[in-house]
C-alpha cells in the first residue's frame, strides 16, 4: 500500500469517527451523514456562484483593457472620430433584415439599435492616458441574457479591427496577440449561450441571436483573431454546427418553417466564414448521402420518415447557398479536395437520380441541382490549377 492510499484510507476512517461522535443522540448517524452532506453541497453551489460572478466581472476588466489599449494605439495614427462616425451604419442592420424577410415580427423591445453601441463608442474613446471603456448596460443586458457584455466586447473590438486595417488609422494591432485569449474566453461562452439557445429556440427570435452568429463569423474570418478561437474553441463550434442540423432535421412543431428559416439562415451566416464553409458543407452533405441511401431502399415516404422528408429541404437550401458563394469567392479547393462526402456525392448522384426520381421527384430534382453545383466547383477549382 502506497502513501496516497494509506493517508486516504485513514482520512476516511477519521472522518467517519468524528462523525459519530458528534451526532445527536436523537438522531441515527446515517441521517446526520445525509444532513451534513446537504449543508456541503449547499455551501458549495454558493461558493460556486460566487467564483462565477467574479470571474464574469474579471473577464470584463479584460475586455475594458484589451480595448482600451487597442484604441490607445490606434491614437497614435491619428483622430478616430469620423471614421467611427462613418461606421454608424450598423452592421446588424443585415441581420434584422434577413429575419424580417423570413415571416419573424419582431417587436420594438427586442430590436437592438444599430447606431447604439457604435455611437457609445465613439463616446468612450477619447484620447486620454488609460481610455476608460465601460461596458454599459443597454437594452438586452439583463439576468435572462448575460451574453450581453461578451457580444458588447467582440462587435467593438471587430468595428475597431476594421478601422485599423484601412485608411489613415490603420494600425498594426498583432502585438496584441498575446492578449487574445480574453477573445477566445468570450468567444467559447458565447458559443456556449447559443448551442442552449439553439437546442429550444423560442419564437418569436430577438435579433441578439442572429447578431451573435454573424459576429461569431466575422471574428473567425479575421486572420488574426482565427487561430486562437479555433484553438480554444474547434470543439465547441463543431458542436454549434451539429446543434444547428438537428434543430432543423428534429424539428416537428406546427411553426417548424418558421424555425428552419431562421436556423437555416445562422447556418448560411456561419458559412459567410471561409474557414466555417468547408466543414458544414460536409456535415450537410452527410446527411443528404445518408437519408439519400434510406430513400434508396423504400417505394415512397413511410411515415416514420414524413418530417425528416419534408426538413431535409432546409439543408439543400442552406448548401445551394453555401456552395453558390463558394464558386463566387473562388475558394473551391478548400472545399472539394479530399473532402470524403462530396466525393460519394458524387460518385452516387447519376445512379440515385435514376433510382429514385419516379418515387421522389422533388428530392432529386434538388440532387440534381446540387450536383450541378457541386461540378461546377469542381470545374472553377482544375481551371485554377497550374
Amino acid at each position: 500500500m502506497d502513501d496516497q492510499t494509506w493517508y486516504l484510507r485513514t482520512s476516511k476512517l477519521a472522518l467517519a469517527l468524528a462523525i459519530i461522535r458528534s451526532t445527536p443522540a436523537d438522531t441515527s448517524s446515517r441521517e446526520y451523514t445525509e444532513h451534513l452532506a446537504k449543508v456541503v453541497s449547499e455551501q458549495e453551489s454558493t461558493w460556486r456562484s460566487k467564483v462565477q460572478v467574479l470571474e464574469a466581472e474579471v473577464l470584463q476588466l479584460r475586455h475594458k483593457l484589451l480595448l482600451s489599449r487597442m484604441c490607445a494605439e490606434v491614437f497614435k495614427s491619428g483622430d478616430p472620430t469620423s471614421q467611427l462616425q462613418a461606421q454608424e451604419s450598423g452592421s446588424s442592420e443585415n441581420t434584422l433584415s434577413q429575419l424580417e424577410d423570413s415571416g419573424c415580427d419582431l417587436s420594438n423591445e427586442e430590436r437592438s439599435e444599430p447606431s447604439e453601441m457604435p455611437q457609445h463608442f465613439v463616446e468612450t474613446c477619447t484620447p486620454t492616458p488609460f481610455l476608460p471603456l465601460p461596458i454599459v448596460k443597454r437594452h438586452g443586458a439583463t439576468v435572462e441574457n448575460p451574453l450581453f457584455s461578451h457580444m458588447q466586447f467582440l462587435q467593438r473590438l471587430l468595428e475597431l479591427k476594421n478601422l485599423t486595417e484601412s485608411g489613415s488609422l490603420k494600425t498594426d494591432l498583432s502585438h496584441f496577440e498575446n492578449d487574445f485569449s480574453t477573445v477566445s474566453d468570450s468567444v467559447f461562452q458565447l458559443l456556449d449561450g447559443l448551442i442552449t439557445f439553439y437546442r429550444k429556440p423560442k419564437f418569436p427570435f430577438s435579433s441578439f441571436w442572429a447578431d451573435a452568429v454573424d459576429t461569431l463569423a466575422g471574428l473567425i474570418s479575421d486572420c488574426h483573431l482565427s487561430n486562437h478561437i479555433l484553438k480554444k474553441c474547434s470543439k465547441k463550434l463543431e458542436e454549434f454546427e451539429k446543434t444547428l442540423l438537428q434543430v432543423i432535421l428534429r424539428s416537428n412543431h406546427l411553426n417548424r418553417f418558421q424555425v428552419q428559416h431562421f436556423v437555416s439562415q445562422s447556418l448560411v451566416t456561419l458559412g459567410s466564414c471561409s474557414l466555417l464553409r468547408k466543414s458544414i458543407i460536409s456535415l450537410l452533405l452527410s446527411e443528404v448521402n445518408s437519408f439519400t441511401d434510406v430513400l434508396a431502399t423504400i417505394y415512397q415516404v413511410q411515415a416514420s420518415y414524413v418530417t425528416h422528408y419534408e426538413n431535409i429541404f432546409s439543408l439543400f437550401w442552406v448548401l445551394e447557398q453555401l456552395l453558390q458563394k463558394e464558386t463566387k469567392e473562388g475558394n473551391t479547393s478548400s472545399v472539394v479536395h479530399d473532402d470524403q462526402e462530396i466525393k460519394k456525392f458524387l460518385q452516387k448522384h447519376d445512379e440515385n437520380i435514376s433510382q429514385l426520381s419516379d418515387a421522389f421527384p422533388l428530392f432529386t430534382l434538388y440532387l440534381w441541382r446540387l450536383g450541378i453545383l457541386l461540378n461546377s466547383v469542381e470545374t472553377v477549382e482544375s481551371k485554377s490549377l497550374p
